[in-house]
């Protein structure tokens, strides 16, 4: 389990150049002028976890198999992309079904790129954006209602669920308020939100794309962004993606740490999108190792151990008895499971266990 995060922005914001840095063999194409993404650009990409090689190093895991994020590059919006407006239609489709929305705004100023609003403000381009995925909802909503309270009246209880969000969801966009501005009263209340997929019920995270030498500071624009997304409670990253191209092409590990440490950076963009990310859809990740490979699983925080032993086949979940288990921390420190038992720091959970992060996991399961 990862998650999947939709890219969206303006045109010429740097959202390709982005993408590119963080695939890096997966080449979008990007260029100066609007609309140039017209498809929307798919890929898988590993999570970097520092964690993960110390631990395949430890067991002698012949192998490491870390846990994948996915990016889609959506096309830049514009004003009226809910009307479609630069065929917005099509561009808002693609993201109803990703668990995260990525906001790139454009906190650099360049004469030679244009930008599609004549001037640089990234609080407006946000707001941009934002009321777009609202019309887009509101249109959704008032096509899908009346549909939804005739099946309810006919009896459909899912149809009966839907329709009571529907109506609170439906009253809080023409407030001009965005669909996560309602509180799910309970667990039903949160799925039959889910299952209507709105856009502007998913979590949101601000992706400053500075210049390359504001890249380990920021700027005054970045600045009003990161502002912005504290009142809101969200998180705001600050990534320059000229410097993420620069180092996606540095063929070794070292060098890229070099390029880093020269610009004052102690990590590239892609590790604080994926650091704020776990943090936004409060997720965590578990190991499980072998002299074969030494993998990082990724699960929502909270998560009971069968469901976590799900996340690597069914059949484990199903047949669960016990976990045995050690943290990352006990796991390193006593160079592994048999110093790790002789320091009674290995155990055995049941059913109830809730995994943590870091867990170094085995499952015993039966038929």
């Amino acid at each position: 389990m990862g998650f999947e995060c939709g890219i969206v922005g303006l045109p010429n914001v740097g959202k390709s150049t982005l993408f590119n840095a963080l695939l890096s063999t997966m080449q979008a194409e990007a260029a100066n002028y609007p609309f140039c993404t017209i498809e929307p650009n798919v890929g898988r990409v590993a999570v970097p976890d520092e964690r993960l090689p110390q631990l395949a190093k430890i067991a002698g895991s012949a192998k490491q198999i870390p846990t994948q994020l996915e990016f889609v590059d959506i096309a830049g919006l514009v004003r009226g992309a809910s009307k479609g407006e630069g065929k917005g239609n099509e561009f808002l489709s693609h993201i109803r079904t990703v668990d995260a929305i990525l906001y790139v705004l454009r906190c650099f100023e360049d004469t030679d790129i244009v930008h599609v609003e004549g001037s640089i403000d990234p609080l407006r381009d946000a707001e941009v954006i934002e009321t777009e995925l609202m019309l887009a909802d509101l249109d959704s909503l008032e096509k899908r209602l009346p549909t939804a309270q005739k099946k309810a009246k006919g009896g459909d209880k899912t149809a009966a669920e839907q329709v009571g969000i529907m109506e609170r969801v439906l009253k809080v966009l023409q407030d001009g308020k965005p669909a996560s501005a309602i509180s799910p009263r309970d667990k039903a209340d949160r799925k039959a939100l889910d299952a209507i997929q709105l856009l502007t019920s998913k979590p949101v995270m601000f992706v400053c794309n500075v210049d390359e030498g504001s890249a380990a500071t920021g700027n005054s624009l970045s600045a009003k962004v990161i502002a912005m997304a504290a009142a809101r409670g969200a998180p705001c990253v600050v990534v320059s993606a000229k410097i993420e191209a620069e180092i996606s092409v540095l063929p070794s590990e070292d060098e890229k740490r070099e390029f880093l440490a020269g610009l004052g950076l102690a990590e590239t963009g892609l590790a604080k999108v994926v650091k704020a990310g776990y943090r936004l859809l409060d997720l965590i990740t578990y190991f499980t190792l072998g002299p074969k490979e030494a993998r990082a699983w990724t699960i929502v925080s909270g998560m009971l151990a069968p469901q976590a032993a799900g996340v690597i086949h069914s059949d484990f979940e199903a047949g669960f008895i016990r976990a045995e288990t050690v943290s990352y921390a006990d796991y390193v420190q006593h160079s592994g499971e048999p110093g790790a038992k002789k320091a009674g720091r290995f155990r055995l959970e049941g059913k109830e266990y809730a995994v943590q992060d870091g867990d170094v996991l085995h499952f015993r399961f039966g038929p």
